[in-house]
């Protein structure tokens, strides 16, 4: 039997201030035989806590330079955290 191969793959946006936003793959989603479900392996976690699954483009696609859409949901920016002298 042949490896499945993953229908969608798992990216987390990270938001850069003044550059385009940079998408990097952490992942992948496997659909379920019965088309009701999906199993998700993930080699990292996003900090935000968000994942977007979005269908391959290309086979290899492993980043996103300005994503292929503008994700939108409530910001979890944080100020910079202060380096101590």
């Amino acid at each position: 039997m042949a490896a499945q191969q993953p229908s969608h793959r798992a990216y987390t946006v990270i938001k850069r201030e003044g550059q385009d936003d940079f998408w990097l793959s952490i992942g992948a989603a496997f659909m379920h035989q019965d088309g009701d479900g999906f199993n998700i392996v993930l080699q990292a976690l996003p900090i935000d806590g968000k994942i977007v699954l979005r269908l391959p483009k290309t086979q290899g696609d492993e980043i996103y330079e300005t994503g292929p859409q503008r994700v939108e949901g409530p910001s979890t920016t944080k100020a910079p955290r202060q380096r101590r002298s």
